[in-house]
């Protein structure tokens, strides 16, 4: 334990002078007077309880003031600080929000299903710089790399399908999370693209983007996404929403080229389990160990001091009142 300001301690002299006074005046005799004919009663009460327990409250008041001068001083402990061995690298998770993510193929359908899968991944790795984009039509990035887990799980809960243009760019969220990983120290440096489509828009093609990432020595990880043949899909009639069953389309070829291309793999997730493990297998493979600093953690101790503190004070409070009378 230390104190975050250590020199207030020296408020704690202050409690030894008012003892030391205490004691003097008790030795001196200087409490109150009172003249009375015959002073028998009084030496016979002098060692009983009530004589001895006069005392209490003063204890009672220095015992507070001690407690509260402790608290204001700020007590707090940490755990030590060393050099630990930890599993980290850099990780962009680069996720479709086309609207046929809304399909119902998974609980409750696959952009939700891949949002909270991705939100137990990045919880999991809590030593990995993480980021994230996200791309329909076009592309941008939604959270750069960070360590902060908590903005990253915010971000990634606001992910959904009316973000951006719809479409399928494949190349470009390819290419974004490229740019975001490209410029990384880390030695492993790895992108998680995620799709449950055919890449039919953008700027950049699939192809170029792939080569790109492997100039920089970033491994692709493709996930296709979608069950196999047709899915339930939400449509808006003028009657409300009707489920309909579409066709299942996803360019694994392309993906499959993408993830040997830069020495990673490819995966096809046909529900909530089967992309859960994906995930899991991906963490299995991309461990990078380094040496890191532990941060110390603080605990704030002053709480105690001061309901400590407060108890003193009503047990002397109550004492006054309804154990000892004084004279006024």
């Amino acid at each position: 334990m230390y104190f975050e300001y250590p020199a207030l301690l020296w408020l704690l002299v202050l409690p030894l002078l008012l003892i030391v006074h205490y004691v003097y005046m008790e030795l001196k005799g200087g409490s109150p007077h009172l003249r009375v004919s015959n002073a028998f009663p009084w030496k016979l009460e002098k060692n009983t309880v009530l004589n001895i327990i006069r005392h209490i409250p003063f204890v009672l008041r220095i015992a507070a003031l001690s407690l509260i001068i402790i608290a204001i001083a700020r007590p707090r402990s940490s755990t030590k600080l060393d050099k630990v061995q930890s599993e980290g690298i850099d990780i962009m998770l680069t996720t479709d929000v086309s609207t046929s993510m809304l399909a119902r193929d998974f609980t409750p359908d696959r952009i939700s299903a891949a949002k909270d899968i991705a939100i137990e991944f990045i919880a999991q790795r809590p030593s990995d710089r993480m980021g994230i984009v996200v791309f329909a039509g076009e592309s941008y990035t939604q959270c750069p790399l960070t360590t902060d887990r908590a903005t990253l799980i915010n971000l990634m809960k606001e992910v959904s399908t009316n973000l951006l243009e719809d479409g399928t760019a494949i190349g470009n969220g390819l290419a974004t999370a490229v740019a975001r990983l490209k410029d990384s120290d880390a030695k492993s440096r790895v992108i998680i693209l995620l799709t449950d489509g055919v890449n039919n828009s953008g700027e950049i093609a699939p192809e170029t983007a792939a080569d790109i990432a492997k100039t920089y020595g970033i491994r692709v990880y493709a996930i296709g996404v979608g069950a196999n043949g047709e899915a339930p899909y939400p449509v808006m009639t003028p009657w409300g929403v009707d489920i309909q069953k579409v066709k299942v389309e996803i360019d694994e070829q392309l993906l499959t080229n993408i993830a040997n291309e830069t020495g990673g793999r490819y995966f096809r997730a046909t529900d909530n389990t089967k992309l859960a493990e994906i995930y899991s297998e991906i963490g299995k493979m991309e461990k990078t160990r380094t040496t890191i600093d532990s941060f110390p953690v603080y605990k704030e101790l002053f709480l105690g001091y001061a309901v400590a503190a407060l108890i003193c004070l009503m047990l002397e409070l109550l004492l006054n009142v309804f154990v000892i009378r004084r004279l006024p």
